[in-house]
């Protein structure tokens, strides 16, 4: 598991304390982690998943695809997670916001 989460923080184009502080860490532990003196916790596993729209079956057992959806998921989630809370859920309301007016045009069609 430690090639795939060398491998995800690649493709994201973010370095060891990048990821790290993303998620909440150490820059020291990841490392341990990418180098095998650490194991990957189960939170840990999840947290890589939801931060980075990972898909946790490939990060377990490096099989299917490395995310979990389009690259514009992954943009978008890749942005989301680079804001402050309180921007968040103002993101997430104006979402909200959004597909509320998708169904009413649909339906109005």
């Amino acid at each position: 598991m430690k090639e795939r989460i060398r491998a995800v923080r690649k493709a994201l184009k973010l370095n060891q304390a990048e990821f790290a502080e993303r998620l909440g860490m150490q820059g020291a532990a990841l490392s341990m982690i990418e180098v095998g003196d650490n194991p990957l916790t189960e939170k840990n596993i999840k947290l890589i998943c939801m931060t980075f729209n990972v898909s946790e079956t490939w990060l377990r057992t490096g099989k299917g695809e490395m995310f979990a959806s389009s690259p514009y998921e992954r943009e978008f989630f890749e942005i989301y997670g680079n804001l402050l809370p309180e921007t968040q859920k103002a993101l997430l309301q104006l979402g909200k916001d959004l597909l509320a007016t998708q169904k009413k045009w649909s339906k109005a069609k």
